[in-house]
């Protein structure tokens, strides 16, 4: 067998003004690295500073608008075939560097997808959000393409078919970009939406630039519009399998929902069939049926996604449905169940304080 530490990999990191990030990014994954190559697009804090510290393969970029292009000039600059590529606002969680050098040496023409764990905060309430991501890969084969949200495709093609080529990686990072208050975050979905508004005048029929303009507005809590774009995407003929495809949809239902559109929410219930093999979306449609007082039927759908074994958004598999359906029977006058099903809840907050509610009430 090949000595896998010949796999050398390159990380490979474009950035702006990251200073209150790039130190806790670098030096969690520096020294698993074999080369380390960071593109600065126009600096004016001590990120160059920062990045000097770690790696001598630091270079300026004029920045143009196109993310892909930068991604693949950072790409050029790397001496090793493997790169690995990860944001400064992004922190490796845990990592089995042996283990990839060898999914890599079974593996050379895939894409390596590492897990990735959102967090967030929203009206007081964090949340956790799981999702698998393309990035590590060899130069040989792929490049990005894309100038927002630029995806990996195979050198020399124009498209992204490259959904079938990949596979998992022992490496969790977590990601704060979508942290913020609202003006924070709006500041920088409005410079995405530019973008993407620029690349949907070129194709307009894309619906995958449809789906980010969506998730963008969805970001900044401008619901009205992302169910405009998100609405528009869903009009092609898509695979329902794709994971963008699915978190287009659960994104839909949820802007339907925070807009008041539960009437159109509804209408969702019509693709179950096609979407109900996560727990995610089952979650979803529990929602959607409890916005349409059809209490029994949401019941029974929080009591399913809780038998998932896996989800993406932490607790939806968990105790944000047993806690909906307490809200449910308590609704309803059933305490006792309500309770039973808060008490299932553990430690989630608000199910704590709806027990100390019922207990003060029985109380009095």
């Amino acid at each position: 067998m090949e000595d896998t530490k010949l796999f050398l990999i390159s990380l490979c990191m474009i950035v702006k003004n990251e200073e209150v990030n790039l130190a806790e990014c670098l030096q969690a994954i520096a020294n698993y690295m074999d080369e380390i190559v960071i593109v600065d697009t126009g600096s004016t804090d001590r990120t160059k500073e920062i990045a000097l510290q770690y790696t001598s393969k630091v270079y300026d970029y004029q920045w143009n608008n196109d993310f892909a292009v930068a991604r693949n000039f950072s790409i050029s600059k790397a001496s090793n075939e493997f790169i690995l590529v990860i944001d400064s606002d992004e922190t490796i969680e845990n990592i089995n560097i042996d283990e990839i050098r060898r999914l890599i040496e079974s593996n050379p023409s895939k894409i390596g997808r590492l897990l990735r764990i959102n967090e967030f905060t929203r009206k007081g309430t964090p949340y956790k959000f799981r999702e698998r991501v393309n990035r590590l890969f060899s130069k040989n084969y792929y490049q990005y393409s894309g100038t927002i949200h630029e995806q990996l495709i195979r050198v020399g093609e124009i498209e992204n078919d490259s959904a079938n080529d990949t596979y998992l990686i022992p490496l969790t990072i977590r990601h704060s970009g979508y942290e913020g208050e609202l003006d924070t975050r709006k500041r920088k979905t409005e410079r995405n939406i530019n973008l993407l508004k620029k690349a949907l005048v070129l194709n307009p029929d894309d619906p995958y630039l449809l789906y980010q303009l969506g998730k963008s507005y969805y970001m900044e809590e401008d619901y009205i519009s992302a169910c405009d774009f998100l609405g528009q995407a869903l009009c092609f003929d898509l695979d329902p399998k794709l994971e963008y495809v699915q978190d287009m949809v659960e994104s839909y239902g949820y802007s339907l929902i925070n807009s008041g559109q539960y009437d159109a929410a509804m209408q969702l219930l019509n693709v179950y069939d096609e979407f109900a093999i996560s727990a995610d979306f089952v979650f979803l449609a529990a929602l959607i049926l409890m916005n349409g007082q059809r209490f029994t039927e949401a019941i029974r759908e929080f009591n399913k996604a809780a038998q998932f074994a896996e989800c993406k958004v932490e607790g939806v598999n968990s105790y944000m449905p047993y806690y909906n359906i307490g809200v449910i029977l308590e609704c309803m006058g059933d305490i006792p169940q309500a309770k039973i099903y808060y008490n299932l809840c553990k430690d989630y907050y608000p199910a704590r304080e709806r027990v100390k509610i019922i207990a003060d009430m029985d109380f009095n």
